[in-house]
C-alpha cells in the first residue's frame, strides 16, 4: 500500500520540532518539483527548517531526494579519476580559474559546474564569459568529450541537474530562509554529488566578505557538507579559509581572469598561489594522486597549456585581449602609515556597484568593471599613494562605489599593529 502525505502535515511536523520520515521527505521534494506543493507551502517548510534544523538522517535523505529530482551524471567512462572543488563564495575568489587546469595537468579530471555572481560575490561563469568567444553552456556529450580530452571543464549546470534545488533556491532567496545551514548544505551538495565526481574539496570561506561571517557558522557548514558528501560515497574534505580581505589584487570579471593568467604563468599574488596549490593537493590526494608538485606545474607551463586547451574547447580565444573598462578612478592614501585592514565586503560591494555584479539573476554584468587593489594589508603606504583603482564603463557609478569603500580600510601609524591572518584556518574531515 502506497503511503499518502499532505503538505500541511509535513509542515506541522517540522514546525513543532519533529523529525520528517524518509517517505515524507521523498514525497515533499518530488511533489514540489512537479508543482503539486505550492511555493507558499514550501516557504513555510523552509522557515520551519531554518528555525528548528534537521537531524543528520533527515538532511541526508533530503539531499538524496534533491539529487533524485533530476539526473545524475555518469562519469564512469572517463579514464582519469574525477575530482572537483566548490567555494562558498567571496571577493576576488578566482581560484577555480587556475585550479581546474592545474589539477587536470597533473593527471586528474575536473568536472566543474559553476554559477554566476549575485550581490557582492563574483561568479566563475561571469569571469570566464569576459574571454572573447567562451561559452558556458555545453551538452552532456560535449561535457564528457572535453573532460576526456582536455581533463577540465568549467561550465553551467544543465537544467536536468537537481531541479528541486533550482526551485527551492529561488524561493529561499525571497523568503528570508537563505541562511539555514541545512538548506545551504543540501543545496550545494545535491548539485555536487549529482555532478558525479568521486572526490570533492570544499573551500568554506569565513569573514566579512563571505556568506558565513563567523568561524563557528563556517565550521558547522563545512562539517555538515563533509558528512553529506561522505554519506553519499563522495570522498569529501573542507578547508576553512579567510575572507576578511579580498583574494589577490583584483575583484571583477576580466580583471580576475588577467590575474588568474598571471598565476598560470608562474607569477601572481602569493595568497592566490598558496590557496590554489593547497586546494590542488587536496583534490589530487582525494583520488590517490600524490608525490606531485602543483607549484612546479604552474612554473613549467603545464597548467597554462591545459588552460588554453580548456578555453579553446569552449569556443574562447585564450590569447585575445580581455575587455577593458572605459573609465578609471584612483583612490589614494590620505596619510602615511601601514595599511591595516581592507574589508572584503566593502571591496565586493564597490565592484558590484561599478557593474561587475548583479542585484538580480537576470541583470547584465560588465566584463571590464571592478576594483584593483594597489596595496594589501601589511603594506607601508605614503600619503597620495594609490590604494584602489576603480574600473567602470559608466562614470556615474563611481560615487556609489566610493561610498562603499568609505570606512572599508584602515591606515595605522608608522610601525602600526597589523597582524596578518591565517589564509587557511583549518581542515575539516569526518
Amino acid at each position: 500500500m502506497t503511503e499518502s502525505f499532505d503538505a500541511v502535515s509535513v509542515i506541522r511536523t517540522k514546525r513543532d520540532g519533529g523529525e520528517l520520515s524518509a517517505g515524507e521527505i521523498d514525497w515533499v521534494i518530488s511533489a514540489y518539483t512537479r508543482g503539486d506543493v505550492a511555493d507558499e507551502q514550501m516557504a513555510a517548510l523552509a522557515m520551519a527548517i531554518l528555525l528548528n534544523g534537521m537531524q543528520p538522517s533527515e538532511l541526508s535523505r533530503w539531499t538524496a531526494a534533491m539529487i533524485a529530482s533530476g539526473e545524475r551524471l555518469d562519469l564512469s567512462g572517463v579514464s582519469r579519476p574525477t575530482t572537483d572543488k566548490h567555494s562558498t563564495g567571496g571577493v576576488g575568489d578566482k581560484i577555480t580559474l587556475p585550479l581546474a587546469p592545474l589539477v587536470a595537468s597533473l593527471g586528474a579530471a575536473v568536472p566543474q559546474l559553476s554559477g554566476r555572481g549575485l550581490g557582492h560575490t563574483g561568479g566563475t561563469l561571469d569571469k570566464l564569459e569576459s574571454i572573447p568567444g567562451w561559452r558556458a553552456t555545453l551538452s552532456n556529450a560535449e561535457f564528457r568529450r572535453q573532460l576526456a580530452g582536455v581533463g577540465a571543464v568549467v561550465c553551467a549546470a544543465g537544467d536536468g541537474l537537481a531541479p528541486a534545488d533550482r526551485k527551492l533556491y529561488a524561493l529561499r532567496d525571497v523568503t528570508g530562509t537563505v541562511e539555514s545551514i541545512p538548506l545551504i548544505a543540501s543545496s550545494i551538495m545535491s548539485k555536487k554529488i549529482a555532478e558525479g565526481a568521486s572526490a570533492l574539496v570544499l573551500d568554506v570561506k569565513v569573514g566579512t566578505g563571505a556568506f558565513m561571517k563567523t568561524e563557528a557558522d563556517a565550521r558547522e557548514l563545512a562539517r555538515t557538507m563533509v558528512e553529506l558528501g561522505t554519506a553519499a560515497g563522495t570522498k569529501t574534505v573542507a578547508l576553512l579559509t579567510d575572507m576578511n580581505s579580498p583574494l589577490g589584487y583584483a575583484a571583477g570579471n576580466a580583471l580576475e581572469v588577467a590575474e588568474s593568467i598571471e598565476v598560470l604563468a608562474g607569477g601572481g599574488p602569493s595568497d592566490v598561489i598558496r590557496l590554489t596549490v593547497a586546494l590542488a593537493i587536496e583534490m589530487l590526494a582525494g583520488v590517490g594522486i600524490t608525490g606531485v608538485d602543483p607549484g612546479q606545474a604552474l612554473a613549467d607551463g603545464r597548467a597554462m597549456d591545459t588552460w588554453r586547451a580548456m578555453i579553446r574547447a569552449q569556443g574562447g580565444d585564450p590569447l585575445a585581449p580581455l575587455p577593458v573598462a572605459a573609465e578609471r578612478h584612483v583612490v589614494t592614501a590620505p596619510r602615511d602609515g601601514v595599511l591595516g585592514r581592507v574589508d572584503a565586503y566593502a571591496v565586493g560591494v564597490a565592484s558590484w556597484r561599478l557593474g561587475a555584479g548583479r542585484a538580480r539573476k537576470e541583470d547584465p554584468v560588465s566584463a571590464g568593471a571592478g576594483v584593483l587593489l594597489r596595496a594589501k594589508p601589511g603594506d607601508t603606504v605614503t600619503a597620495g599613494q594609490p590604494l584602489f583603482e576603480l574600473h567602470t564603463d559608466e562614470p556615474a557609478r563611481f560615487e556609489r562605489a566610493l561610498a562603499a569603500l568609505d570606512g572599508g580600510y584602515d591606515i595605522n601609524g608608522a610601525g602600526g599593529d597589523y597582524r596578518p591572518r591565517e589564509l587557511i584556518i583549518d581542515r575539516i574531515t569526518v
